[in-house]
């Protein structure tokens, strides 16, 4: 593992990009601390140190991610401190949902496209994109699927989901 500096500025850099992304800043911050860290877990007082922020502000960026699904809060065996760790199969989980979101939304679209009906210039433009949803989810399953045969035949660490798999 790099150095504490480098590790601070990969943290930052990520977690730059992430919030570019639209996720709130101290959640990507949180977020790519995890990410970098050895064990995919650390205790607040860890990411308030690492951080420089208030517990209170790892409170609030832990509780966002845990909403959303990309950490869980485990108890220390045999301690009262909490760590928080990421998800296993973190960004299979990620797409998992999203492909869950584009089912919904294809699904009002096709009820937009009738709705609108099909002669109409908004309706062809509503089918249209319910169509662009139904090819993204197919193209995303055959992605993912690839994906797990890809990570399966990789051997050694990094097959954690949240790795460098």
């Amino acid at each position: 593992m790099g150095n504490e500096e480098q590790v601070s500025r990969f943290v930052e850099r990520f977690a730059a990009e992430l919030t570019e992304a639209g996720m709130q800043r101290m959640a990507a911050r949180v977020f790519a601390a995890l990410l970098a860290s050895e064990g995919a877990s650390l205790t607040s007082a860890e990411l308030a140190e690492q951080l420089r922020i208030s517990p209170a502000a790892v409170s609030g960026a832990v509780r966002y991610l845990n909403q959303v699904g990309m950490v869980s809060r485990e108890r220390e065996p045999g301690s009262r401190r909490d760590r928080y760790v990421l998800h296993n199969e973190l960004w299979y989980e990620t797409f998992t949902r999203r492909d869950q979101l584009l089912v919904r939304w294809e699904t009002v679209l096709r009820e937009g496209a009738r709705t609108l009906g099909p002669d109409s210039a908004a309706g062809a433009r509503v089918a249209e994109t319910a169509e662009f949803f139904e090819f993204l989810q197919e193209e995303m399953h055959r992605m993912l699927e690839r994906w797990r045969e890809h990570r399966a035949s990789r051997p050694g660490p990094g097959r954690s989901g949240t790795g460098p798999a």
